[in-house]
């Protein structure tokens, strides 16, 4: 099965532990340990009061003190592994989720980040896991060792003194009940904190990819009253919950403090009528401070509690989510004419120097005389309808057309159109409502996705620069050789103010392509996509930025280099398309028109207005 179909029936957040359940049950076991041996140092101090202060024997208060400082040295040790264990799983629980969150991710439609903001995707992929690596440390520690030690605590002080113990019948009911009250108020409110730790990212996000524009517009002091509003919000939570915490805490000491007055009054009394040793009593103190610890620490974790298991439920709503474009199970391959390896219709002519950094290199453009007809099969179109999610209107409805194979193929049309949506039902970054699209006369759902994709050279509308030097940016992680990113670069123009950067392409690239120009980071985008031979290249206005002249150079070499391959440009610009042998042109999501620029002329009205808004009379006449 294609990696992109791996999480398709959804593994939730518990599924992850699995792995580790064997080391979880050491640390248990571990913890356990420790617990059960702290519950025997109060009743051997009882037996050195009671046998050996009361008797003065010194050598059996030596030999029981021996005792408990071996309890005690064991129990630490326990405690160093046990902490160690459970650090170790917690830490490697975390990290699975982390990537369980990112392959899900990366493997989304475009239909589901859609429905899921990338603020809220980058706060639950962070601080949403981090909570649950917290609560899965404390439920490996505290939550073993506080029932271990409560339990035992109360059985070992009911063993030593049935009617002082009974005070407990007061004090834990209480315990219960305030614990019960903390998790109804507080799970909801921690719920609500993680959609506002969302907007929080939301609007920090905004205002560092918006920097510029803020500026520009001197809208500082109108992002920080946003910034300043989503903040208030948070605090204003978190501050709900503290209160909350703040009155239970208090109520917790109280009722230690009290049932240990209780207890060291009532065992006075039953010392004065010898129905109880002063030993014992010190005993009892001791288990009743452990078993009100022991609620403490269980209140404790309830304040966790409640916001690990909201973070929960937003991670088992990424990792249940179920995929939107479905991998075919026994999908069709593709059949590619065209040689993956590089540019065989073209010879680069090089000295012996390093490529990138030697400003002399020559390359040679012209075609080769060996040039292979290939016949790859059209992109047919076959009544195709689409709306996207959420949506009542249709953005394409009911449309036929085909892209013929070899050709340059052009998609204009006003704003709003559906082109750029044409272009991600191809990609099957959506698919169709009605109708279907074929290639080499085949369902394109009947593909797998990494196939699909790999059939196309795609350059995508907005422009995406990693932070990284020019030319890993161009090859983009891929096994393509120096030579034929050299040569996508010349083609894109990018070798041309490359050499002008002290690096050349060895030229780092700020985060998001801020140190280069809305042009060179489009044409970095065009290298990338022609880098590794294709079947078929998309360019989705992504010659906007260009100035007419770098437009036409990049266009004229891209056709005479990919002969073998299909072209689709999509443009606003009428001279970025005009010499395209077949022209769409979109209206309200319907065709308007096909053919080339003198048929359209002829033909299509709306392709004629949209001429006349960007050329003059006497431009129209020359062409």
């Amino acid at each position: 099965m294609n990696k992109r179909n791996q999480n398709k029936n959804g593994k939730g957040v518990l599924s992850y532990f699995k792995p580790y359940i064997f080391m979880a049950i050491i640390t248990i076991i571990f913890v356990a340990s420790a617990a059960l041996l702290n519950l025997f140092l109060p009743n051997l101090m009882s037996d050195i009061v009671n046998k050996g202060v009361v008797k003065a024997d010194t050598s059996y208060i030596l030999s029981v003190g021996l005792k408990m400082l071996l309890f005690s040295l064991l129990s630490v040790l326990f405690g160093v592994i046990s902490h160690l264990t459970s650090a170790k799983v917690a830490a490697a629980y975390a990290r699975d989720l982390r990537t369980a969150i990112f392959k899900k991710v990366t493997n989304f439609s475009l239909e589901e980040f859609d429905k899921f903001s990338t603020s809220s995707l980058i706060t639950r992929n962070t601080n949403d896991i981090v909570q649950i690596q917290q609560v899965t440390i404390m439920m490996m520690r505290m939550v073993i060792r506080a029932p271990v030690m409560g339990i035992g605590s109360i059985v070992m002080a009911f063993s030593l003194n049935m009617k002082l113990s009974e005070i407990l019948f007061v004090s834990i009911p209480i315990l219960i009940i305030g614990t019960i009250l903390l998790i109804t108020k507080t799970m909801p409110i921690f719920t609500s904190m993680q959609k506002k730790i969302d907007r929080i990212n939301l609007v920090i996000r905004e205002n560092l990819i918006g920097v510029r524009v803020i500026r520009a517009f001197n809208k500082e002091k109108h992002e920080e009253n946003r910034f300043k509003e989503a903040n208030e919000d948070l605090t204003k939570t978190a501050l709900k919950v503290n209160r909350i915490n703040a009155l239970m805490f208090p109520l917790m000491s109280f009722i230690v403090n009290f049932t240990t007055i209780a207890v060291i009054f009532f065992g006075s009394k039953l010392i004065a009528m010898n129905e109880l040793s002063i030993g014992n009593m010190m005993a009892v103190l001791q288990y009743v401070a452990q078993i009100l610890a022991a609620f403490t620490t269980i209140s404790m974790i309830f304040v966790f509690l409640p916001r690990a298991m909201a973070s929960g439920k937003r991670l088992n709503e990424v990792l249940l989510t179920e995929n939107s474009i479905v991998e075919p199970e026994n999908p069709v391959k593709i059949n590619s004419n065209i040689s993956l390896q590089g540019y065989n219709n073209y010879t680069i002519l090089k000295n012996t120097d390093s490529a990138t950094k030697n400003s002399d290199l020559k390359y040679n453009l012209s075609l080769n005389e060996t040039d292979q007809d290939l016949k790859i099969k059209d992109i047919i179109f076959q009544n195709v309808s689409f709306s996207y999610p959420n949506s009542k209107e249709l953005a394409l409805e009911d449309i036929s057309f085909k892209i013929p194979h070899k050709m340059t193929t052009a998609i204009i049309g006003s704003t709003g159109s559906g082109k750029t949506t044409i272009l991600n039902l191809i990609l099957r970054m959506y698919d169709v409502k009605n109708g279907k699209i074929l290639i080499q006369d085949e369902d394109i759902r009947n593909y797998s996705l990494e196939d699909l994709h790999n059939f196309f050279g795609y350059a995508p509308q907005k422009p995406v620069i990693f932070n990284d030097t020019i030319f890993e940016n161009i090859r983009f992680g891929r096994d393509i050789s120096e030579d034929e990113v050299i040569q996508a670069a010349r083609i894109a123009a990018v070798y041309d103010f490359a050499l002008k950067m002290e690096g050349g392409l060895y030229t780092i690239v700020a985060e998001s392509g801020t140190n280069l120009s809305g042009g060179q980071k489009q044409r970095i985008s065009i290298a990338r996509a022609i880098a590794q031979k294709k079947d078929y290249y998309i360019f989705d206005d992504t010659f906007s930025a260009l100035d007419f002249k770098t437009d036409l150079n990049i266009r004229t070499a891209l056709q005479k280099v990919f002969t073998d391959s299909t072209i689709i440009i999509i443009a606003q610009r009428v001279s970025t398309i005009i010499h395209a042998e077949n022209i769409i042109v979109l209206d309200d999501g319907r065709i308007a028109g096909i053919g080339s620029h003198a048929d359209l002329m002829e033909s299509c009205e709306i392709y004629q207005n949209i001429v006349h808004s960007q050329l003059s009379d006497k431009d129209i006449e020359r062409i």
